[in-house]
């Protein structure tokens, strides 16, 4: 009697064990797969040094921000977001030859060149200042999006931060070269400044989204905020500040804004309006952590779904139902059935959202959704999302998602890429041109020598009561250590079809903490490259030196710019102005794929306007099914067969192919 009560008291805690070991060993299973040298095997890359301003490096460096005094105890927490990165073409040559960086070592803004770049594409690289609108010490920029805003066939660059609403630097029509005074900087948000202070809100921007979401033919603009608007970097500001009030359903954040394209000018001194549509998400959904924005068009109408990633609480499917001038969302939510665990239905999950891609990942010619989570061993073990559409065609997910259903089951263990570590920004490219996808994925949190896991899992099991509190968060201060030796990892197709993560093969296993990615086919040769930025550290670019790639279709796909092309070629401007939201299919051989005209999407890394694809052996004409609304917004579809390479099409209500520069 007195052992059987002994082993009933033990019995908790041997499950526990059990259970424990039973999870180590199916995690050590599904990350541990064979054939990780065999998929490596087929890849090289080449980091290469980018270049800076004049003097850049000589200047102080920081590794931690200065914040609102209630936050001094977790500083570092609060400092660990805020790098970014981009690639696009803004000479206007016709290849993606030019940087965008935000580095939080300077909080600045610098423009560059790829180090791939030729000589017609180089400049002297700068960093972009916004006077004269009003600026200060309580400010800090946190992304790079490039884009064209005013419709004139010149890439504009737009900015968000810390502690101000975000601004459009727009291209001057005589500019001829990027440089400091080629661009004019736009309140993307109205404000007034008699005193050459800043009095417009604090927000507090994670994520930027850029896409044509009402049809109109012009770009509109969602900006993700993190914390409340609020004093979040100021030294000596008020005590306004807050953290997230639940670690699986926080709703007290910054929130969504969604902007409404509403007019613009071009010339020598461009200008760029938008409306604030505040009833565009349904209310309550708007109101999330938000790290990251992505959108592709489901449902084959011409209008980008949207998908929200939210920290510590729901992400968000949103259906499109917008009309030219009007922007509308409503929510779609996953089935939920008696295997499914609740996170991993769509829409309910409380793991933490850091970063979204869309992209073919099962080559079935319709969208898929790749997701970044916290997905640290033995810390916050959640599991990344790879949301696998289930809808039979675009007609089934319309009346699917018109319903109020998200048809996607979440299969991340199945193609292995569930755990990385503490997941963010994510892309996914072919960069072999073989018609398989990559997957990047940022990764890290804070960097140190004192392991603090411990002091975060004791917080976990903190009343959600009091977690809104920043005094109730433990200290996570310089030296402190959260995930900071977690490397990017670099997703390859191992022989059986899964991925494997060969970031080591690589050498790519940079132990400093990722934030972003971004990439593009910066030779103009059909073959993408990629950068990363890196959280106080020096961002990094990887030339692809693959040793055998496929053949590729590369599509640039304009629209004609606002003054009908007249300057086409001259200056900054390219043959048009990008599609925005343009789909592309393609079919060949080897079945049929789907891919997209992106104007920005993700947590704060952004791909280039080029539409590519990889089709590896395949040298004859393939079928390429092209759908697009033009500049008044009217939508066209048409199917073309063309060959192998890269293809410069103007998009009106036809296709016309067009010399690039």
């Amino acid at each position: 009697m007195i052992h059987r009560e002994r082993f009933r008291r033990l019995t908790p805690g041997l499950v526990t064990v059990l259970v424990a070991a039973s999870l180590f060993f199916a995690v050590r299973t599904s990350v541990a797969v064979t054939g990780d040298a065999q998929a490596a095997a087929k890849y090289a890359f080449q980091e290469m040094p980018i270049e800076l301003p004049p003097g850049y490096n000589s200047q102080r460096m920081n590794t931690v921000r200065k914040v609102n005094p209630a936050y001094q105890k977790l500083r570092s927490w609060v400092s660990s977001v805020g790098a970014g990165i981009a690639i696009n073409d803004l000479t206007g040559h016709g290849r993606a030859s030019g940087m965008c960086i935000v580095d939080t070592r300077t909080d600045q803004v610098v423009v560059t060149y790829t180090p791939t770049a030729p000589p017609a594409d180089r400049f002297t690289p700068f960093v972009l200042d916004a006077a004269p609108l009003p600026m200060d010490s309580a400010m800090a920029p946190t992304g790079c999006t490039p884009g064209d805003f005013n419709g004139d066939g010149r890439t504009d660059l737009l900015v968000s931060y810390w502690g101000r609403t975000p601004v459009a630097f727009m291209a001057k029509s005589d500019a001829t070269m990027p440089a400091p005074a080629s661009y004019v900087p736009r309140e993307v948000v109205p404000s007034q400044s008699i005193d050459g202070r800043y009095h417009g809100p604090r927000w507090n921007t994670d994520a930027v989204h850029v896409a044509d979401l009402d049809g109109s033919g012009h770009p509109s603009i969602v900006v993700g905020n993190y914390f409340p608007d609020s004093d979040v970097l100021d030294p000596n500001g008020l005590d306004n500040v807050v953290m997230n009030d639940s670690l699986s359903t926080s709703t007290n954040a910054g929130g969504d804004h969604v902007l409404r394209w509403d007019g613009a000018t071009t010339g020598t001194e461009p200008t760029v309006s938008f409306v604030e549509e505040r009833n565009a998400i349904p209310q309550g959904l708007a109101n999330g952590w938000t790290l990251a924005i992505a959108s592709a068009d489901l449902t084959g109408d011409d209008l980008p779904e949207m998908y929200i990633a939210n920290d510590f609480g729901h992400d968000h499917l949103l259906y499109n139902r917008s009309k030219p001038g009007r922007i509308e969302f409503t929510a779609a939510v996953g089935k939920r059935t008696p295997t499914t665990p609740k996170s991993f239905v769509l829409g309910n999950g409380s793991f933490k959202g850091m970063g979204v891609d869309f992209a073919d990942v099962d080559y079935d010619g319709s969208f898929d959704m790749m997701v970044s989570n916290i997905t640290a061993a033995w810390g916050l073990e959640e599991s990344n999302f790879l949301w696998i559409n289930k809808a039979k065609d675009t007609d089934d997910m319309r009346r699917k998602l018109d319903a109020g259903e998200a048809p996607f089951r979440q299969e991340a263990q199945e193609h292995g890429v569930a755990w990385s570590g503490w997941g963010w920004d994510t892309k996914m490219a072919d960069f072999l041109n073989s018609g398989e996808l990559s997957i990047l994925q940022a990764t890290g949190f804070v960097k140190g020598e004192i392991d603090r896991w411990p002091w975060l899992q004791e917080m976990a099991m903190t009343n959600d009561n009091l977690l809104s509190d920043p005094a109730m968060w433990p200290n996570v201060q310089p030296g402190d250590d959260i995930a900071g030796d977690d490397v990017l990892a670099f997703y390859a197709k191992n022989a059986d079809g899964s991925y494997v993560n060969v970031s080591e093969q690589l050498g790519l296993d940079v132990e400093i903490p990722t934030r972003a990615i971004a990439t593009g086919d910066t030779t103009g040769t059909g073959v993408l490259d990629f950068a990363v930025a890196r959280q106080w550290g020096p961002p990094a670019f990887y030339a692809n030196t693959s040793p055998q790639r496929g053949n590729h279709l590369e599509l640039k796909l304009y629209r004609p710019s606002a003054d009908g092309g007249r300057a086409a070629g001259k200056g900054l401007m390219a043959p048009g102005a990008p599609a925005y939201g343009a789909t592309v299919k393609v079919t060949s051989a080897a079945g049929t794929r789907v891919s997209q005209l992106d104007g920005g999407g993700g947590h704060s890394g952004f791909r280039s306007f080029d539409v590519h694809f990889g089709l590896g052996g395949h040298e004859g004409p393939v079928t390429v099914e092209l759908s697009w609304r033009d500049s008044d917004g009217e939508r066209h579809r048409t199917t073309r067969q063309l060959t192998p390479g890269t293809h410069s099409l103007m998009l009106t209500d036809d296709v016309q192919e067009v010399a690039s520069r």
